[in-house]
């Protein structure tokens, strides 16, 4: 890990509460830490196939090994982290058969995920899906790439959240997470088409149109899956990591 990376990590390290009280005012501490080493994998900060030492975060984080010890096993869960047995713990590789698999997932569950919001929709998580969506079409024009990807997540996560489903919202809030990955540095997130197509959706689940909802879901992942997919964007073949 070169001087730069010891830097941008301090820098992360700045906005940690020291001692954070734990409670209603506060998240708890490992979610703290596990959001610094997600947007550190996230900006590429931290590479694929790179070595995660516990001690050496543990100190540029101002934290104990414990929570980062249990950020790391969430990041893990949600494929940011691989622990290979016995050989310690790296950013997870992303090869374009994994991306393919991903968008299979995605395709298989996020339409079932706007059907059941529309089937469950309240005014107050529309207005904030359309606060999101405005807040991402001010981020796009800044090219704030880190908005937008944190946006889009958070977006998404809302129309799992609305579907009251406890099992669906389990198994695809990870599955959001680990899309950033894909996206963050992609056409299909700058892309003023591919947020549009939130427009739909959003109005779509806001109207209780679960058959509307869940076909505007599906005609998008198709269309970020082609943009991401096509040659100009294309990842690794299976078993190197990709370049997103």
């Amino acid at each position: 890990m070169g001087s730069a990376w010891f830097g941008y990590i301090r820098a992360m390290a700045t906005p940690l509460p020291a001692p954070l009280t734990v409670g209603a005012a506060h998240p708890p501490l490992r979610e703290v830490v596990a959001a610094a080493l997600r947007r550190l994998i996230l900006d590429g900060t931290l590479a694929p196939g790179e070595r995660l030492v516990e001690d050496r975060l543990a100190e540029l984080l101002g934290v104990s090994r414990n929570p980062v010890r249990e950020a790391m096993r969430a990041l893990e869960a949600e494929g940011f982290i691989d622990v290979p047995a016995r050989r310690g713990a790296f950013v997870a590789t992303l090869s374009e058969r994994q991306a393919a698999d991903l968008f299979a997932v995605r395709l298989a569950l996020e339409p079932l995920g706007a059907r059941l919001a529309a089937q469950n929709v309240t005014p107050e998580p529309v207005a904030r899906m359309r606060s999101l969506l405005a807040q991402a079409q001010a981020s796009s024009e800044s090219r704030d790439l880190d908005a937008l990807s944190d946006l889009h997540s958070e977006l998404h996560s809302v129309i799992f959240e609305m579907t009251d489903n406890a099992y669906l919202t389990a198994i695809a809030i990870p599955m959001v997470k680990r899309g950033q990955w894909l996206l963050r540095q992609s056409s299909p997130l700058r892309d003023p088409e591919a947020w549009s197509q939130h427009h739909g959706l959003i109005a779509a689940i806001a109207a209780g149109d679960a058959d509307l909802a869940e076909a505007e879901a599906r005609h998008h992942v198709l269309s970020v899956r082609h943009q991401l997919m096509a040659p100009a964007h294309q990842l690794a073949p299976a078993g190197r990591a990709a370049s997103v």
